[in-house]
């Protein structure tokens, strides 16, 4: 399992010394068209908002470097996600020469590199919080001799500085000399271009097992990836193991017992999530894609007609009946206190109405609401509902585009998620433009089959090419009007053809595209 968590580690960055004379980058250089060739950072990535690098070399040997918390941090030992990522990051850069002991007792050279310090400079260091999507992940490091120095207002910065500490610096050997690395002496200040990074798994098509999904939340972490949205329910299956209406996975999953994921389960992935600075998003669709809802939830989906009679299949959710809406609101009650994230998504897309239209209590129901023969008014009836309970519970909600499309009264706060392929440009617009944050997917859904470098065409999507523009007070500069309400952006992997074991199996390729994004997610941060 460790060896599949390994695969990803983009580790510490500074540097490989290939650097033949001083680098300064800035934010002034990311528009330029993306050209394949070497790096003039070396394999620095993905590339941070500020970085010089020196021609200056020190040595980096497992005999005599070391991590520790400084003396003026306001975290120390006591924090145990700091002393969680040291120990991770000290056995993967030296692995061989840390297990066998090796050299423990030679004297560290003058010229090498012997700790790095990490200083989280601010009073709280949110040690023992959730991530958010207001977490600082801003930070500054310094690579000098003898000592390096990883400055962060908070714990999420260091993580992600640590990210950026010895890229390159993985050692497979036990010969200390062999593994012996070369670091430049550099200076890097990054932070995230993007507040919401996220990478969405379905686990309802096909069931992953835990440890796929550590597997991805490692390498999501390696690739500064900060937000898992899980999809954890939907038509074909219902794996997720609720403890007020525990029938929902005993008859909606593909096996009562082996394919769920229980309380402790998802605890566990949540705290795993959180020592890797990863929010964990849980997504429950409604009231379309519920078909595995309906096989432990009596009544809660609407009974499709064949002419006069009942045809024996159902529908989405049913929105005329109280019952519906009593159960939404326990479930959603007990989903907001496993799932500590400020936010749940909400799905609300492909909502199918055939069903809807086919019965006639549902077509009577339309007719006292005065709701016509429109049965989008129906959908936002029942969204608008669901959205109430939420509120209730006082979490924020993500929804997918397609119920701001129809008109339902959102909150202030809502994220509207886009996703749908045509006209991604108007659709952040109109989106922005009414004032609400947005992320966006429909560039890169990581499951479509292709041949060649795909990478390069998820590298450059920009999520800010949408029209307008409004100039700022450097007249050079021109800035999407509504920027500020782009929260980020969304790969989505649908395993729809693809079991566990085949996405193990390319995990690899999924996390290339994936590697390829970050770099425009936050290396242009």
């Amino acid at each position: 399992m460790f060896a599949t968590l390994k695969f990803a580690a983009l580790l510490l960055a500074v540097v490989v010394c290939w650097a033949t004379q001083d680098y300064d980058y800035n934010d002034a250089e990311i528009d330029e068209e993306p050209t394949l060739g070497d790096s003039p950072y070396g394999s620095l990535w993905p590339l941070p908002q500020k970085v010089k690098i020196s021609t200056v070399v020190f040595k980096l040997s497992g005999a005599s470097f070391h991590i520790f918390d400084a003396k003026e941090s306001s975290s120390g030992a006591s924090c145990r996600l700091l002393q969680n990522a040291y120990r991770r990051y000290d056995e993967y850069i030296f692995t061989s020469s840390r297990k066998q002991g090796q050299n423990k007792s030679k004297k560290a050279l003058a010229s090498d590199m012997s700790e790095l310090q990490v200083w989280i400079t601010s009073a709280d260091s949110e040690c023992d919080s959730y991530p958010s999507v207001t977490s600082d992940e801003s930070y500054k490091l310094s690579v000098d001799s003898p000592v390096a120095v990883l400055k962060a207002p908070k714990v999420w910065g260091a993580l992600r500085g640590r990210g950026h500490g010895f890229y390159s610096t993985h050692c497979l050997y036990s010969d200390e000399e062999v593994c012996s690395r070369p670091i430049n002496r550099t200076d890097i200040h990054d932070f995230p271009r993007f507040a919401h990074r996220g990478l969405l798994l379905d686990t309802s098509r096909h069931f992953l097992p835990i440890k796929v999904i550590l597997a991805n939340l490692e390498a999501m972490a390696w690739n500064k990836f900060n937000v898992f949205h899980w999809h954890i329910v939907d038509d074909p299956s219902f794996p997720y193991l609720s403890r007020t209406f525990p029938q929902l996975s005993q008859h909606g999953a593909y096996h009562p017992y082996t394919h769920v994921y229980t309380p402790s389960d998802v605890k566990m992935i949540i705290e795993f999530a959180r020592l890797r600075g990863i929010r964990v998003v849980p997504e429950f669709d409604t009231p379309g894609h519920t078909q595995s809802w309906g096989k432990g939830q009596k009544d809660l989906l609407t009974p499709c007609y064949s002419g006069a009679s009942p045809s024996g299949s159902f529908g989405p959710v049913n929105p005329m009946l109280n019952t519906t809406y009593d159960f939404m609101s326990m479930f959603f009650k007990e989903v907001n206190t496993v799932f500590p994230d400020a936010y749940v998504h909400l799905g609300g897309d492909e909502v199918d109405f055939s069903c809807w239209k086919s019965n006639p209590d549902i077509q009577k129901f339309m007719e006292q609401q005065g709701f016509g023969m429109d049965y989008s008014k129906l959908e936002s009836f029942y969204i608008q509902r669901l959205l109430d309970i939420i509120t209730t519970t006082n979490k924020g909600y993500m929804i997918w585009q397609e119920v701001f499309d129809n008109g339902v009264k959102l909150k202030s706060d809502t994220v509207v998620h886009v996703w749908m392929g045509n006209k991604v440009e108007e659709e952040l617009q109109k989106v922005t433009e009414a004032g609400f944050t947005t992320i966006l997917s429909a560039p890169w859904y990581l499951d479509y089959i292709s041949y060649g470098q795909d990478w390069q065409k998820f590298y450059r999507a920009e999520p800010l090419s949408f029209k307008g523009q409004l100039a700022s007070s450097d007249e050079s500069i021109k800035t999407p009007t509504c920027v500020k309400y782009i929260y980020g952006n969304f790969p989505v992997f649908w395993p729809n053809t693809l079991h566990s074991t085949g996405l193990r199996f390319n995990i690899a390729q999924l996390y290339r595209n994936l590697c390829s994004l970050e770099e425009s997610f936050v290396g242009r941060w």
